[in-house]
């Protein structure tokens, strides 16, 4: 148990503690069991408790969004000195450890999925009048690892909180960054009027936000790299390097490129010249992605080059070595993402994708 909360500790006479969850830049996060209703939520507490008056403040503004890809906001309590956020338990990790942690980057159909869904759930928020302004993927939540039951945007009420830690650290110097992991975390992902105008922060600093997270998942690395070293970056707004194997592949490269194009426009200079929300979400809903489930298996032998079997929990599946992506090619005894489709003989895969060793948290 982490925190300042104990397992079983009664907030507010209603909710009783379970157990720590995680904890952000700004507040822990415990699940905790509503006695009232009789279910199990989300229980957050900012560390600081110079920030209780924004935390409600920014709470109440949060529980104007209801859309299945943002995470419900269900109630907000006072208990003495403390306060504490009600939020819809998600069964699930944050995108960084749902999707980042075991492969660098997503094959292009996964990563049209996830820009689909953030960009209705943050759409969603936009219609109510709600502006994030700490879109990163700490505040993105998935549920079904790579399968994608649901993602889900969370944290829009302390977004105002995170970017007062934003701003102190970016005038502060590397050693506020280096303590503050709320402006590590935020800072790729930042517009530039984020850094350098925050009282000109407008809907366009989600879009923003949404495509430098999607150049993340799509390249395997945030846009304009991580820290001070991205500020200037950011600010000029050049068009990021883009790794080679993406357009490599003629089975993939199509999609790819679509996927990256409407990521560059959303990390256009100009907020103006950026996407709506609502046109987002129709140019993701014009992508071409499927949504099959995702298997993980080991390359059990690759024939001539050219193609070879996964060893699964149930029987090998055949893939060719043209239905992988990535910039590295196979080996017998790699460990695969892919999903599978009925073929002759045998499942067929497609797309498969090298996973990294799994490192325990």
């Amino acid at each position: 148990m982490s925190g300042t909360l104990v397992v079983g500790q009664l907030i507010g006479g209603r909710y009783k503690v379970v157990r720590y969850i995680d904890e952000g830049g700004m507040q822990y996060v415990y699940e905790a069991y509503d006695s009232l209703m009789e279910r199990a939520v989300a229980l957050k507490t900012p560390k600081n408790r110079s920030s209780t008056k924004r935390f409600r403040r920014s709470a109440i503004v949060a529980a104007r969004v209801n859309h299945p890809s943002v995470a419900k906001t269900l109630d907000y309590v006072r208990d003495g000195d403390d306060r504490f956020l009600i939020e819809e338990l998600v069964d699930g990790e944050d995108l960084s450890k749902a999707l980042l942690r075991r492969t660098q980057f997503l094959d292009p159909y996964l990563a049209a999925r996830v820009f689909h869904h953030l960009a209705k759930g943050v759409a969603a928020a936009h219609h109510a009048g709600v502006i994030h302004r700490d879109l990163k993927p700490s505040n993105v939540m998935v549920v079904g690892d790579y399968s994608l039951a649901a993602v889900k945007v969370t944290d829009f009420g302390i977004a105002k909180l995170a970017q007062e830690e934003i701003d102190e650290a970016v005038a502060g110097g590397d050693t506020s960054l280096s303590m503050s992991q709320t402006a590590v975390g935020a800072l790729p992902y930042m517009a530039p009027e984020a850094i350098d105008s925050p009282e000109l922060v407008g809907h366009p600093a989600d879009i923003w936000s949404i495509g430098a997270m999607m150049f993340h998942l799509l390249t395997g690395a945030p846009p304009y790299g991580t820290g001070l070293r991205a500020v200037k970056s950011i600010l000029a707004a050049d068009t990021p390097s883009v790794p080679a194997f993406l357009s490599k592949n003629p089975q993939f490269s199509p999609l790819s490129k679509e996927v990256l194009a409407l990521a560059l426009r959303c990390m256009q200079k100009e907020p103006q010249a950026r996407p709506t929300a609502d046109q987002l979400v129709k140019s993701c809903g014009d992508l071409y992605y499927n949504s099959s489930p995702r298997r993980t298996g080991v390359v059990k032998r690759i024939d001539y080059g050219k193609y070879g079997f996964i060893r699964t929990d149930g029987d090998d599946v055949f893939f060719h070595i043209d239905s992988c992506y990535g910039p590295e090619p196979l080996q017998a005894g790699d460990e695969v993402l892919f999903s599978s489709y009925e073929g002759g003989g045998a499942h067929r895969a497609y797309p498969v994708v090298k996973l990294n060793s799994l490192v325990k948290a």
